[in-house]
């Protein structure tokens, strides 16, 4: 077909196909006249790229979606790289409602200021939504860099067995060859189970779950760019972890540490909240040939953290 057709059919316009053929997303056939030519797949093809952009992700941002398609997929979200464009987007979404849940928060306070008028902590408690572990609620306290992690670039892992969520140990002094990542979390949470009482209050504490689905979405690329292994780590029991490790589909294991044997060993920041005398504060150890390498703290947002490590892995290939 034509690009009038092609353009009729898929419901846009002959500039937008044109655009899509620059930026790469679809090639035309020369027909021997110089005429280009296009078959179905391409109306498949502009119609994903129509409905990605009702969605607010760019065309620039498609080509993983397109990619499926030609691999043979029936829809073009069943590939990894399709879904890490997916949360990408989302969290983007979340920081620009962060940020305007942030100024409404000011105007209310000075609203409230004005009037002299003050709600009850109580009520705005029983006004709050049930807690949903697969995002991040507005209006979280960002953590400060308290210099709790400074020392430890540079240290070498103990040697220490820790239990893992797959019902095997790992040693921690025999990862083995290339780059380790293990991010430290507090806790995760589980469907129908309340967080610690002000949980949301304390800086860096939400957002466990958000940040294994981001390890999740970017594992393949994590490993392509030098992460040999990928751990989550905290002071959960194993069989928690396993629940957890099944329930949102991760390609990788935890690990149990629920002595604080490697927090005492490397000085590692923690923290108590109602209910857990000790927690593992979010810090994310890039570890090579049992030596700490780099050091991500602290940490937030936790949902597009998998995004800084795969930069600084690119940034510092092995």
């Amino acid at each position: 077909m034509r690009i009038g057709t092609l353009a009729a059919q898929a419901g846009t316009t002959i500039k937008a196909i044109r655009y899509y053929e620059q930026i790469g997303l679809i090639a035309p056939e020369r027909d021997p006249n110089g005429y280009r030519f296009y078959d179905e797949t391409a109306v498949r093809a502009v119609q994903e790229i129509r409905a990605l952009q009702r969605l607010g992700i760019p065309p620039g941002r498609s080509a993983p979606f397109l990619e499926c398609l030609h691999a043979g997929h029936e829809h073009s979200d069943e590939c990894v790289s399709s879904l890490a464009v997916y949360r990408d987007a989302i969290a983007e979404l979340d920081g620009m409602i962060a940020e305007l849940g942030a100024r409404r928060t000011s105007l209310h306070a000075r609203l409230e200021a004005a009037a002299d008028r003050q709600i009850p902590d109580a009520a705005a408690q029983a006004a709050a939504p049930p807690h949903d572990f697969t995002r991040l609620p507005d209006g979280l306290p960002v953590p400060e860099d308290d210099g709790a992690a400074a020392h430890l670039p540079g240290m070498s892992l103990p040697d220490l067995s820790l239990g893992e969520s797959s019902g095997s140990r790992v040693s921690l002094a025999g990862l083995g060859p290339g780059r380790t990542v293990i991010y430290l979390y507090p806790l995760t949470g589980r469907p129908g189970v309340d967080l610690p009482e002000g949980w949301d209050g304390i800086p860096g504490a939400r957002g466990c779950s958000t940040q294994a689905c981001s390890f999740r979405d970017h594992f393949t690329e994590l490993a392509e760019a030098g992460a040999a292994r990928v751990y989550g780590l905290s002071s959960q029991d194993t069989g928690y972890q396993a629940e957890v490790t099944a329930r949102l589909r991760l390609p990788f294991t935890m690990l149990s540490d629920p002595d604080f044997a490697l927090g005492d060993a490397l000085a590692l920041p923690t923290f108590a909240a109602p209910g857990h005398a000790r927690l593992y504060s979010r810090l994310t150890l890039i570890v090579s040939e049992g030596r700490i390498e780099h050091v991500f703290y602290p940490i937030f947002p936790p949902n597009t953290h998998a995004n800084q490590v795969l930069a600084w892995l690119r940034a510092h290939p092995q």
